[in-house]
C-alpha cells in the first residue's frame, strides 16, 4: 500500500470555522485501518509518564505511529482522531494536544476529530487515550500528475 492522500478533508463554508481538524472526511477506494485507543504504555507494557501529560501524549502519539506503520502507512494518513481526555488534566495544558499531535499528522489537512473528557480512564494513572482511523491507498489506485 502507498499512502497518498486517500481522503478528501473538506471544511465546508456552511459550518462554523474548525480549530485545527477538519469537519468531514471522504474516502474512496482506500483501505481503512482502525488503530483501538491507545495508552501512555511502552512496548513492555508500562506506564509512561505517571501524572506528566505531556509525556503521555508523546508515547500515546507514538503508540499511533508504531501501529499505522506496521500495517504500511504513516501518521500523515491519519483521518480521524478520538480523543478520551481525564477531567482531572489543567485546562491550561490542553494546547499541548495540538503541538504534539502536529508533529505527526499533515497540519495542511488535518484530521477530522472528536474530543471528550471523562472521568476517568480504566486505569486510574491515565490522563488520556486517542483511538484513529487512518486511509491507504494502494498503489495500483495513486493518480499520477
Amino acid at each position: 500500500m502507498t499512502s497518498i492522500n486517500a481522503a478528501e478533508l473538506v471544511t465546508p463554508e456552511t459550518l462554523p470555522p474548525p480549530m485545527g481538524y477538519s469537519h468531514v472526511a471522504k474516502v474512496e477506494r482506500a483501505t481503512l485501518v482502525f488503530i483501538a485507543g491507545q495508552m501512555a504504555r511502552d512496548a513492555s507494557g508500562a506506564l509512561v509518564g505517571k501524572a506528566d501529560f505531556r509525556a503521555q501524549l508523546e508515547q500515546v502519539f507514538m503508540n499511533i505511529k508504531f501501529a499505522v506503520e506496521a500495517v504500511g502507512g504513516r501518521t500523515k494518513d491519519i483521518i480521524k482522531l478520538n480523543y478520551y481526555c481525564v477531567d482531572s488534566v489543567d485546562p491550561s495544558e490542553l494546547p499541548t494536544v495540538a503541538m504534539v499531535r502536529d508533529k505527526y499528522v499533515d497540519t495542511q489537512r488535518p484530521p477530522i476529530s472528536t474530543f471528550v473528557f471523562v472521568r476517568r480512564l480504566v486505569r486510574a494513572d491515565w490522563l488520556i487515550e486517542i483511538e484513529a482511523v487512518a486511509a491507504l491507498v494502494a498503489a495500483s489506485d495513486r493518480q499520477i500528475g
